[in-house]
């Protein structure tokens, strides 16, 4: 469903209102005051987040943020405070970054939580959005869109609930007894829940849900609120939860993948030991000097679709924090025109682009000519437009990501692990010669196609070669933007641009090949008719330099992140497990890999995943979508390696 934003409207006498439901955002009384009196002081905060590592709210309606705004603030001022605070809250029409400026600037007390919370405001589309504020230690996880469906695609354990939305006779849904059930799902043991409205509806359906209720005094002209409790118990967390209380990792590969985990990892207080047979970081197919970071669309907005919007947005908001801490990251959201093959998909691109009404900042459809226009060249067809994507340099995200990491981190480069093993307490990598070169509770593997030599790896990983060319270019030159098409084509940098890639299954050749550098010129050309005729007279293709990189790939196009199947547990028992939660899996073993060729689109919101996984934290995917990368997936179904593509 399209996301429409609210509009910006007040009552005569200065107040937020909505229009569209005919009520007031917040008390007439006193906005702030009640988020204090009703909100925070109802669940008994910030007495009950004290002395807790983390504590996490799940709140029905975000608005404008002031419940968010002034949680997050008390919780700043508590010395006693939990080591982490997790905010959830869903919003069907929530409001653009620009309006939210002129809203919050009635509470200048928060003007630099604000700020930065508008720094990180995402793009208004559909689903959830992750984003990570005061240094790492508050989480605001935001799902856009209808209420009922957020909570039902949540995976978290809230402590505590602020039901805060228009009054039940004007937004009825908000009210449900579903909504009501569905906060029960997600209660933790002792969750309690506070609210302003004291309607029998409200008090009943809470009551068949689960939840105790009493009556408080009010505030301001509300004679009475309704604070509330959990009395069933809390249902069994799907899957089982690391074990964090060591926060101590393995991390085996220096990769994107791996290098984006340690950053995750460390910021939430792991030592980690990361492992790689190169003498530094992104010495594989993480080495391209440029790759592109942008979405794919889809006409049924599938699960490729969300994942990739989820996966794209996440990582230029990442990627946006590291500059600001002045790394020496390289990249440029200078914005990628996706063109159509011929005029049959232009048409369906214009249909999907008008079907899932993003946001145009985001993606739109544009014509030949003004896709001209954005490259500096000609191009042969129109397509989409995505403003905010662009071009990252790889090698250098590793290495501002592991720069980041700061002192947790420990690197063991120049060590090739020929095999695990465990001591009873803690996994070891081990040397050739059975040395041990790090070890920890927890492993992680990330070391690309090289995956598929550990024997506690069971997945269906198949290697796909890519070779890039690198053509020289002036800077300035067009394109000025990302072009793709089959490929892709970055602007110029350093003196070069690149082109490429090619994919090839279990194609082991790691030399550069000149067949391949023709074929990523030919690529070229059929994006951008006449480019070939730039490179020169007497221009050799044979000549050009490149780079060769080999990506592990998945049957279904989809990453694999998370814990690993049990092999002989699934042989064991006889019979295919039915459901993922069927599957047994091995202890401290994770896997992050099948990225193929989307690494950079990815990396960043897999190893948030992974990572709020072995810390017990709300999940930043839809259950879904969670579903539908799992490692285990596999061992439901046959596997096609046909299915292996691009």
């Amino acid at each position: 469903m399209p996301i429409l934003p609210a509009r910006l409207e007040h009552s005569p006498e200065g107040l937020l209102y909505s229009g569209s439901f005919g009520d007031f955002y917040h008390s007439r009384d006193d906005a702030l005051g009640q988020a204090h009196a009703v909100f925070l002081a109802g669940n008994e905060l910030p007495q009950r987040w004290r002395g807790r590592e983390r504590f996490t709210i799940v709140e029905t309606g975000f608005g404008a943020g002031l419940n968010f705004l002034a949680t997050w603030a008390a919780w700043r001022e508590d010395a006693r405070r939990s080591a982490r605070l997790h905010f959830i809250s869903c919003e069907l029409h929530p409001f653009t970054g620009e309006d939210l400026a002129l809203i919050h600037a009635a509470w200048p007390g928060f003007a630099a939580l604000a700020t930065e919370l508008r720094a990180q405001w995402p793009v208004l589309a559909p689903g959830l959005h992750r984003l990570n504020l005061d240094a790492g230690r508050v989480t605001l996880t935001l799902f856009l869109g209808d209420a009922a469906e957020g909570l039902a695609r949540i995976d978290a354990r809230a402590d505590a609930f602020y039901l805060d939305g228009f009054a039940p006779a004007k937004n009825p849904a908000l009210w449900s007894e579903r909504v009501f059930h569905l906060l029960a799902r997600l209660a933790a043991p002792g969750a309690t829940l506070a609210t302003w409205s004291v309607a029998g509806p409200v008090r009943e359906g809470l009551r068949r849900a689960g939840f105790v209720t009493e009556k408080a005094p009010g505030f301001g002209t509300k004679w009475q609120m309704l604070r509330g409790r959990l009395a069933c118990e809390p249902r069994p967390l799907s899957t089982p939860q690391a074990d964090s209380a060591g926060r101590h990792a393995l991390v085996i590969g220096a990769g994107i993948a791996g290098c984006t985990m340690v950053e995750r990892l460390t910021e939430r207080g792991w030592t980690v030991e990361l492992v790689d047979r190169a003498p530094s970081p992104a010495n594989g197919a993480s080495g391209n000097l440029a790759g592109v970071l942008r979405p794919l669309p889809s006409l049924d907005d599938n699960r490729m679709s969300r994942l990739t919007r989820a996966g794209s947005l996440y990582a230029w908001r990442r990627i946006h924090q590291l500059l600001a801490r002045s790394l020496a990251l390289r990249a440029d959201d200078c914005g990628v025109l996706h063109l159509a093959r011929d005029t049959t998909q232009e048409a369906k691109m214009r249909a999907a682009v008008e079907r899932l009404a993003l946001p145009p900042d985001h993606l739109r459809f544009v014509g030949v000519d003004e896709a001209a226009e954005l490259a500096g060249c000609a191009v042969a067809n129109g397509g989409w437009w995505f403003a905010g994507s662009g071009w990252v340099q790889p090698p250098s995200l590793c290495a501002a990501s592991l720069e980041a990491a700061g002192a947790r981190l420990r690197t063991h480069f120049g060590h090739a692990v020929a095999r695990l093993g465990h001591d009873g307490s803690a996994w070891h990598a081990l040397g050739p010669d059975d040395s041990t070169i790090a070890c920890a509770p927890v492993v992680i593997f990330a070391p690309g196609t090289g995956i598929a030599g550990f024997e506690q790896v069971s997945l269906p990983v198949v290697s796909a070669r890519g070779q890039v060319s690198h053509l020289p270019a002036n800077a300035g030159s067009a394109p000025r933007v990302v072009v793709c098409r089959g490929g892709y084509v970055s602007p110029a940098f350093d003196g070069l641009r690149c082109a490429g890639a090619t994919f090839a299954v279990d194609d082991f050749d790691p030399g550069l090949r000149p067949q391949d550098h023709v074929e990523n010129l030919q690529r070229l050309e059929a994006m951008l008719p006449g480019f070939g005729a730039g490179l020169g007279v007497g221009f050799d293709p044979t000549r050009l330099d490149g780079r060769v990189g080999f990506r592990p790939a998945s049957p279904d196009r989809l990453p694999m992140i998370g814990a690993l199947p049990d092999p002989a547990a699934l042989a064991d028992a006889g019979s295919p497990a039915r459901s993922l939660d069927e599957v047994q899996r091995r202890p401290g073993l994770y896997a992050l890999s099948g990225y193929g060729a989307r690494g950079l689109v990815w990396s960043a919101l897999a190893a948030e995943f992974l990572a709020s996984k072995l810390e017990g934290d709300p999940s930043p995917l839809e259950r879904d979508l969670a579903e539908a990368i799992d490692p285990a997936r596999f061992a439901l179904r046959p596997v096609t390696r046909t299915a292996v593509r691009e």
